[in-house]
């Protein structure tokens, strides 16, 4: 289960086409992994902070969609344990 739709991400990414779908579609699922470790979330937990994980996937899919030849990925870790704060301490 997906917290992002392929359309809805194509729409924040500003992609019309289609040519890119199946690596939006695989961005999409490392994402969720990545905001899930990051986060330390399991399923449950991911959907039950569902505003805040959204956002940190679409970011996510964001950044390594545009930097797919240069991503930094310990920046994106920082940007992500930022983001999850709340969820990664317990605090929500």
């Amino acid at each position: 289960m997906n917290l992002i739709s392929l359309p809805e991400t194509k729409n924040y990414l500003r992609v019309d086409h289609c040519e890119d779908d199946k690596l939006i579609l695989t961005l999409i699922d490392t994402a969720q992994r990545l905001v899930m470790d990051v986060g330390r979330m399991n399923e449950k937990q991911l959907a039950e902070n569902e505003e805040t994980s959204r956002q940190a996937m679409l970011y996510t899919v964001s950044y390594l969609y545009e930097n797919r030849n240069t991503a930094d990925y310990h920046a994106l870790t920082l940007t992500l344990r930022a983001l999850l704060f709340a969820q990664r301490e317990g605090v929500v």
